[in-house]
């Protein structure tokens, strides 16, 4: 024998959660400053994510080489830390980066927009390098 569950009108519409997170601006744009932190994270490998050990800082004190590359100012560093994500493995970003995302201040909107401006970007530049 089923069992046949009813289901109300008023719950038959799915419930979005991203409207729980946080309330999406007007328009998902970013800056000018925003898009070029994008374009530059490019060229910065997933080491520049992961804080600095012992021997990392020796090596760069003893050497002199190499520059921090985090940014002082936080919203523009969580845009760094996704980007470098994002150039790596597109929208294959693990949740809890995407969550700091969300927190620094941006909407789930914005990080679409930034994902696939990044994925098309990479796109075109293997396409061209056939």
């Amino acid at each position: 024998m089923a069992y046949l569950a009813r289901i109300e009108p008023e719950f038959s519409q799915p419930f979005d959660f991203r409207e729980r997170l946080a309330p999406s601006p007007a328009t998902p744009e970013f800056s000018e400053r925003e898009w070029s932190i994008v374009r530059l994270a490019r060229r910065d490998g997933l080491s520049t994510l992961r804080p600095y050990g012992r021997v990392r800082r020796f090596v760069r004190w003893l050497t002199g080489l190499g520059i921090n590359p985090v940014l002082a100012d936080p919203r523009l560093e969580a845009i760094r830390r996704i980007s470098v994500l994002s150039w790596r493995f597109g929208f294959s970003v693990p949740g809890s980066d995407v969550a700091d995302f969300i927190a620094a201040g941006f909407s789930p909107d914005q990080y679409e927009l930034l994902v696939s401006s990044v994925s098309a970007a990479a796109a075109s530049t293997k396409r061209n390098a056939r």
